[in-house]
């Protein structure tokens, strides 16, 4: 690096900020900053500089030992699972409160660590705030009496809702901050006992997440941290200690874990990756469509899970589609995650990086066609070292190319055409449903009616009607290879508790 780039915009903004962690040595145990007992480090690498701005430890199985310990004996002495559940959501409320008086830190750290626009980071504290007030909102739901009558008559049944014990929480590098929240409220509320490993990439900003926790009182041992590679992720998932698993990430590291919990007869929640198709009907408006379709289709720079990456739109408004869509994303800011005009950033590592531009590479090599984009983007001003790809479109897609069957969690759509004669959408459901996964997906029509008969028969978790966004009191979760269980809603809830029927005559 030249001494001009150390002056370059970029890097003077970074010299600037303020955050709470950088280097750190320790790992959050039984209510304390603790140092780590592995020796090795991880770096922390900002994505738009590709420079090595921070470090945690990598830890040991010591230190997964002491921190599933210290939950252990918080679950089975410390009083957390006694508490009445409105007790329980009191802290809950207190931790919203706390997370949003840090509302910076969490948007500047998390920007630093995977380089999300702060227009997408931003916005992580009042989301996360929003999660533990949504969950606190059910513990009227747990102290409800569930008294069922036998079928026959002559007694009844009580039956108990109980936490499930020690939960290992495990968060990807995508959304570091709101995909352990998702996690950590209805353990709380159910009075489970935790142990949290973030991603590698992104270990940091998790810290201000346990500060908070800690700020509102929470009880010694009840949420804990540890930080290191995938090493030290598979030792927490196969601890003996451990009551069950809840992770999300890729597809092929959620079917390890599926694997070491099906031989354990652990219980396990596993968000994967996915591949979601918009379904464009002919009547859509294309104007409207526009407006959402990069929150709905390349959110994060298309480094999330649930987008629809994949827009099928009619032969018959085909390149009208393919111009929108183009226009769309062609004009959308690329540059420094840290600039609030910023639409798309990097990728979020270099080994991501290195992945999608092999994906644009075999799209062009298979005859799709980039309206734009189509390589590494080349930007200035100290950010050289980023890992940046062009927001790419490719059009001319057909089902069997690579780009259209596999996950590339990257800035990349594609377009294909389905047959609408005589306004069928048989042809558009059935490319929808033709995907190894099924987590998200979306139905742009003027027709609300006939939007939702398509969505209805879309083979997936989530479907959105002309714009996607998640709510935390409706169920979330994939289908096939994105994934087991729930997260969000009372189901969301469920999946932290145990069940007991307790049988009595009347």
């Amino acid at each position: 690096m030249t001494a001009a780039t150390h002056d370059a915009p970029a890097l003077a903004a970074r010299a600037a900020l303020k955050l709470p962690y950088t280097h750190v040595d320790d790992i959050f145990v039984d209510g304390a900053w603790t140092p780590a007992r592995g020796t090795g480090r991880n770096p922390v690498t900002d994505p738009a500089t590709g420079e090595v701005w921070g470090s945690v430890p990598d830890g040991s199985t010591d230190d997964v030992d002491a921190a599933v310990g210290s939950a252990r004996k918080a679950f089975d002495d410390g009083g957390w699972p006694q508490l009445a559940p409105s007790e329980r959501a009191t802290y809950l409320l207190r931790i919203a409160e706390e997370v949003e008086n840090r509302a910076e830190e969490l948007s500047l750290t998390n920007t630093r660590e995977n380089g999300s626009p702060v227009s997408e980071s931003a916005g992580a504290a009042a989301n996360a705030a929003g999660i533990f007030r949504y969950f606190a909102t059910l513990a009227d739901y747990l102290e409800r009496e569930d008294v069922r009558a036998f079928p026959k008559g002559g007694g009844e049944s009580v039956v108990r809702r109980e936490p499930i014990g020690v939960c290992a929480l495990i968060a990807p590098w995508n959304f570091p901050i709101n995909l352990v929240v998702i996690k950590l409220a209805p353990a709380l509320l159910a009075g489970c006992t935790v142990v949290i490993k973030p991603a590698s990439p992104t270990p940091l900003s998790l810290r201000v997440i346990i500060d908070a926790v800690s700020a509102a009182g929470v009880p010694a041992g009840v949420v804990n941290l540890v930080t290191g590679s995938g090493r030290l992720g598979d030792a927490l998932v196969k601890h003996p200690g451990v009551d069950k698993v809840a992770f999300t990430g890729s597809t092929p590291v959620g079917r390890k874990i599926a694997a070491a919990c099906g031989e354990l007869l652990r219980p396990v929640t596993l968000e994967l990756g996915g591949k979601s198709s918009a379904i464009v009907l002919p009547d859509a408006d294309l104007d409207a469509m526009s407006k959402v379709l990069i929150r709905s289709s390349m959110r994060n720079t298309g480094q999330t899970c649930y987008i629809s990456t994949r827009i099928l739109a009619p032969a018959s408004r085909y390149e009208e589609v393919v111009d929108m869509v183009t226009g769309t994303i062609a004009a959308g800011k690329q540059g420094d995650p840290l600039d609030p005009d910023t639409v798309f950033g990097p990728c979020a590592t270099e080994s991501q990086y290195r992945t999608v531009l092999e994906y644009v590479e075999s799209g062009l090599a298979e005859g799709a066609r980039a309206t734009t984009g189509g390589r590494a983007a080349s930007l200035g001003g100290g950010l050289e070292g980023g890992y940046f790809v062009e927001p790419t479109v490719f059009a001319d897609v057909t089902p069997d190319m690579r780009i259209s069957r596999e996950e590339i969690f990257g800035p990349v759509i594609c377009i294909l055409k389905y047959d609408d004669a005589g306004g069928s959408t048989d042809e558009a459901v059935a490319l929808a449903n033709n995907t190894e996964f099924g987590l998200g997906g979306l139905v742009f029509g003027a027709d609300p009616d006939a939007a939702l008969a398509v969505a209805d028969r879309m083979d997936t978790g989530s479907v959105g009607i002309n714009f996607f966004a998640s709510n935390h009191a409706a169920p979330f979760g994939g289908r096939h290879d994105s994934g087991l269980g729930t997260e969000y809603g009372v189901e969301g809830l469920n999946a932290y508790l145990s069940y007991k029927s307790i049988h009595r005559k009347v």
